[in-house]
């Protein structure tokens, strides 16, 4: 397993290019397979959720090419497969947005236990009540669910929260499914928007409503499309929280203003600052960092992918900030290395904002309150998952002195080519 090795106190510098949005081109090449013609995609990264995507789509008997640095050639002419191997069980969880593309192929799918990163609970009750609601017969036998059904039928699905996978699964089961499928308190995120521009290309009726409703008219079959990936938002934020946070001056190629507009709002209330260019956006220090009160939310709130690089911004800035996340309910597990480092963070079980919370009475370790400034040394760290791993880069960069970093497949999970990308910006990383 690769380890990083950060030496710290260096500003990042410079200029890099946002990859593509892995959870956007993830989902994306499980669309693909709902045509028996080829879909292009263009701005995939190649990162390690990508690899898995692709490794489970052959598995199943789709051709799948790289054609150029990042730009995949799918076609699915031939699913002879409807086994997902129980081997990508708890792997990530693409697994499950199988069900629709493999029914409408097959009538039957077999789709391993799901997984993911340990950050809370992420049941499949929504994709499983969403797929009978369909009409697909679905049982959990061994680990594996079963899935069959003749031809799926449009209705109504009410989501208990606007969950993204839910949402995903079920426009990937309705468009190819007879009659029509509202789909109430849907997620909207970006990359959600971004999947059902590919699909709109490929021949579906999809219309975004107001109050996060999606109405999918079923169609008879899809074609082929071609179509680029939009912008990783979570990796733009994650180097913008680390440029402020080293006291440095970075330039993302390829950003994009509409798709982090909480975000860049946080950022300057905490002083940070940002210029929006036709190219890309700069991120800089605009003054000294103040602390701020923080909620994560659904877009268009504040993500929850946000935090993790956040919070290590926090640990730079003067007075007391609040942090209350509203997804997930064990996401500051990472925060224990981060005291091993110095900071002052403390967690507690209780709501300590104003917003609704799913945890309020679940005695979850849900919120945060960070005391900063606070100098950074650097330590050993062993990485939990991908997006507290970007964190523990930004507070190697801060920190000094040298930081080794094990567990660097995490973050190789979720971002391309993070070491050379880093140096680049003038930051001291090398991969042991």
């Amino acid at each position: 397993m690769p380890t990083y090795r950060i030496e710290g106190g260096s500003p990042l510098r410079g200029t890099i290019r946002a990859s593509g949005a892995k959870n956007a081109a993830t989902k994306e090449i499980v669309a693909a397979l709902l045509t028996d013609d080829t879909v292009i995609l263009h701005n995939v990264p190649r990162i390690g959720d990508v690899a898995i995507t692709v490794d489970i789509c052959r598995g199943l008997g789709a051709e799948i090419d790289w054609i150029a640095e990042d730009t995949l050639r799918i076609h699915a002419a031939d699913l002879r497969d409807v086994d997902v191997p129980v081997a990508f069980s708890g792997v990530n969880r693409i697994p499950v947005l199988l069900f629709g593309p493999l029914l409408h192929r097959h009538g039957r799918a077999a789709v391993p236990l799901v997984g993911g990163d340990d950050i809370g609970a992420r049941p499949v009750d929504f994709h499983v009540a969403a797929l009978r609601r369909l009409g697909a017969t679905v049982e959990q036998e061994g680990q594996t669910w079963q899935a069959r059904a003749r031809r799926l039928k449009g209705t109504l699905i009410d989501l208990p929260y606007p969950s993204v996978g839910a949402t995903e699964s079920v426009l990937l089961s309705s468009v190819l499914a007879e009659g029509t499928t509202v789909i109430r308190n849907a997620a909207v995120e970006p990359e959600i928007m971004d999947q059902i521009l590919l699909l709109q290309k490929m021949g579906a009726l999809i219309a975004v409503e107001v109050d996060r409703t999606i109405i999918v008219e079923g169609v008879a079959r899809l074609r082929g499309a071609e179509h680029r990936v939009l912008a990783d938002r979570i990796e733009v934020a994650s180097f913008a929280a680390a440029a402020v946070a080293t006291d440095g001056d970075v330039f993302i190629e390829g950003a994009e203003q509409t798709t982090i507009m909480a975000f860049s709002n946080a950022l300057r209330r905490v002083g940070g600052d940002f210029d929006v260019r036709p190219e890309g956006i700069r991120f800089y220090r605009g003054g000294e960092l103040t602390a701020i009160a923080l909620e994560t939310d659904v877009h268009p709130g504040f993500a929850t992918d946000w935090q993790q690089p956040f919070v290590v911004l926090l640990t730079q800035a003067r007075g007391l900030s609040v942090i209350h996340e509203t997804v997930y309910e064990r996401r500051f597990g990472y925060t224990r290395e981060l005291r091993a480092m110095g900071a002052t963070i403390q967690i507690y079980n209780t709501c300590v904002g104003a917003k609704a919370c799913r945890y309020r009475y679940g005695d979850h370790p849900h919120s945060c309150l960070v005391q900063g400034p606070t100098p950074l040394r650097g330590t050993r760290m062993t990485i939990p998952d991908l997006r507290a791993g970007f964190s523990y880069l930004i507070a190697a960069l801060v920190a000094h002195g040298e930081s080794k970093i094990d567990g660097a497949q995490y973050v190789e999970r979720g971002y391309a080519v993070i070491p050379e990308k880093i140096d680049r910006l003038g930051g001291r990383c090398t991969v042991e």
